[in-house]
């Protein structure tokens, strides 16, 4: 990744919060399971969401190969974006509210990626899901491989907006009369619920899902 910022990647509002490091970028890519995707065609813009995963500068994405947005998406340029929610700020005016977050942005060209690096993407792809999982599956067939696009877009041209911490009020705020601070979010996994049809003990990774 290129840490320096590229004038459509520059953050100008509130610019202390922007990162443009790999690092950060990674591991708001490594917690997510979801993106979006901002493209055009001639019916006009659209915003995708769509499964996404990521090995070394590339974030992977895939779907049936007749997807309207993956022929696009090879055609021309487009935005992914990635937000974490982790808490709403409650200040003591109302316009110094806001929200503590992790987001990511990034510019470029998704390009298709060849048979084998498919079948190996895809295996990358499950065992981020839950790790464990690939070498229990049925893989997949030569025909459901036919019949699926992955596609990549590195990650060179891309920028990060984390906020954190407790409200900023005004000086002359900070003695009104209501409660401040923050609200906490956080992503929690819960009891595996097992298909009535499984007559099989849970496995380890599926034991330890409820436990993160």
């Amino acid at each position: 990744m290129n840490e320096a910022p590229t004038d459509r990647t520059r953050i100008r509002r509130i610019a202390t919060n922007g990162h443009y490091d790999a690092a950060t970028l990674h591991a708001i890519i490594d917690d997510a399971y979801l993106c979006h995707i901002a493209f055009g065609d001639a019916k006009g813009a659209h915003c995708i969401p769509t499964a996404c995963w990521r090995e070394g500068d590339y974030l992977y994405i895939h779907g049936s190969n007749g997807s309207r947005m993956l022929k696009r998406l090879m055609d021309g340029e487009c935005c992914v974006t990635i937000t974490h929610l982790d808490g709403l700020v409650l200040a003591r005016s109302a316009f110094n509210h806001s929200m503590n977050y992790r987001s990511a942005m990034i510019y470029g060209r998704f390009e298709v990626v060849d048979a084998a690096g498919a079948r190996h993407a895809m295996e990358a792809f499950m065992e981020k899901l839950v790790p464990g999982r690939q070498a229990e599956i049925r893989p997949g067939s030569d025909k459901e491989y036919a019949a699926t696009t992955v596609m990549r877009i590195p990650l060179t041209e891309a920028a990060c907006k984390i906020r954190s911490g407790l409200p900023g009020d005004d000086e002359e705020d900070l003695s009104w009369p209501a409660w401040a601070g923050v609200l906490p979010f956080a992503r929690t996994q819960q009891a595996p619920i097992t298909d009535p049809a499984c007559t099989l003990p849970a496995p380890d990774y599926v034991q330890r899902w409820q436990q993160g």
